[in-house]
């Protein structure tokens, strides 16, 4: 770790470096030399965790930050909050984050205004998908109408003009979730690639990986491929790697560890009605003071405060 925060290096996220950041996702994160792995994170607590638990990127999950702002994954939460939250994670970290941008938050318009603030706050990348507004979270209900081809690829050609490789582009297909065919999902991904993506996703909610692997088998690479195993968790990550995929996310596990946590102590809290027990089962605050760089506001009251006679 090092011992200044990122707030000490001058938000160096949000000047000049913006295409930094998009060079490291691109190539850690959006290589095909070898898998790669991004933690969902929702704010700058859970960016700083992940960080110092040895992530080497970010996924800024639309689910995890609605749920931490008390909204549905609906678009219930406007696009300006979620890229307020997403500053609040860069300042906190210095990974590369991908941010799950839905479907844009309207049209090709909205969606390159989007992409470029968060390429302002400090964002290496963004995800948008390939459904209208508002979108609905994919393992809800079915309801999942897509976007229409031609339309969804001017969404990304209107970022790509806007952003240029300031951000990373990933293009999420949600054919396989709507219901639709492999063909319908590949014909997708090369007009995607076409309209400028710099990686496709490919999105299931299967219990199983079998048609994400055959997309990767008959796709052959021609853009990197992200996965989010949320539903089809038991498979192992070996099969990936055979598969040639370049990223899984881990797409809402620290929300729901947060949600599993908090949960757990406030019912003790109130069966025991007291604190005493639980205190070996919460971070001290010590942890959480290293977690935040206390250290270095020490040491800069140093160097900047007057000296105590």
């Amino acid at each position: 770790m090092q011992p200044q925060s990122a707030v000490a290096n001058g938000h160096h996220h949000h000047h000049s470096s913006a295409s930094r950041v998009a060079d490291t996702l691109r190539s850690e994160i959006c290589s095909n030399r070898e898998l790669s792995f991004l933690m969902e994170a929702h704010d700058g607590l859970s960016a700083a965790v992940a960080e110092q638990a040895g992530f080497k990127g970010l996924w800024a999950s639309g689910l995890s930050i609605s749920s931490s702002l008390g909204y549905r994954d609906a678009n219930e939460a406007s696009w300006t909050e979620l890229v307020d939250v997403v500053e609040r994670m860069a300042d906190a970290t210095d990974l590369p984050i991908l941010v799950d941008g839905d479907s844009g938050f309207g049209n090709f318009n909205n969606a390159r205004l989007l992409a470029r603030k968060l390429a302002q706050r400090g964002a290496a990348g963004v995800a948008l998908e390939d459904k209208g507004f508002p979108k609905m979270n994919s393992f809800v209900g079915d309801r999942h109408p897509l976007a229409d081809v031609g339309e969804f690829s001017g969404r990304l050609r209107a970022v790509k003009d806007t952003v240029g490789d300031q951000l990373v582009l990933v293009a999420r297909i949600e054919a396989l979730i709507a219901g639709h065919g492999m063909d319908e999902a590949l014909a997708r991904a090369h007009a995607y690639a076409e309209a400028g993506a710099d990686a496709i996703l490919i999105h299931s909610r299967k219990s199983v990986a079998d048609e994400i692997l055959s997309f990767a088998a008959l796709w052959q690479n021609r853009l990197p491929v992200v996965i989010v195993p949320t539903k089809y968790y038991r498979t192992p990550v070996s099969a990936y790697r055979e598969a040639s995929i370049s990223t899984v996310i881990w797409a809402n596990h620290a929300m729901r560890a947060a949600v599993a946590g908090m949960r757990d102590i406030c019912g003790r809290i109130i069966a025991e009605e007291s604190i005493a027990e639980i205190e070996p089962q919460v971070a001290t605050l010590e942890e959480v003071f290293g977690l935040l760089h206390y250290d270095e506001l020490a040491a800069s009251e140093e160097r900047y405060l007057p000296q105590r006679s």
